[in-house]
């Protein structure tokens, strides 16, 4: 499973700065419409809500495990996005269970 949770942080990286590299080309590096755009509608909203919840949650399962090196998976999570954050730990943690069995 350790690799496919590293190729899924791959894909988890590349996919959203397609849509993100989509919407500066068209609309130009405006922050602001860029957060208009996630509530622009009751789709966009309630995916928008989710993540942000989902987000948070991750961020709460990190720091109450002691993850060490958290703020490498908070930084992706708000630089990338949870696509990438989460399967980045899911890597790095059966890796560091991998290398213990060893």
């Amino acid at each position: 499973m350790k690799n496919v949770y590293l190729v899924f942080a791959i894909v988890g990286a590349v996919v959203p700065y397609i849509f993100f590299l989509d919407f500066f080309n068209t609309s130009g590096f405006a922050l602001d419409g860029f957060m208009a755009g996630l509530f622009a509608n009751g789709a966009a909203g309630g995916f928008t809500a989710d993540l942000l919840i989902t987000s948070v949650v991750f961020w709460i399962y990190l720091w109450t495990r002691n993850v060490a090196n958290m703020w490498v998976y908070v930084v992706l999570n708000l630089t990338i996005g949870l696509s990438c954050a989460l399967p980045a730990y899911l890597y790095m943690n059966a890796r560091q269970e991998e290398a213990a069995l060893a």
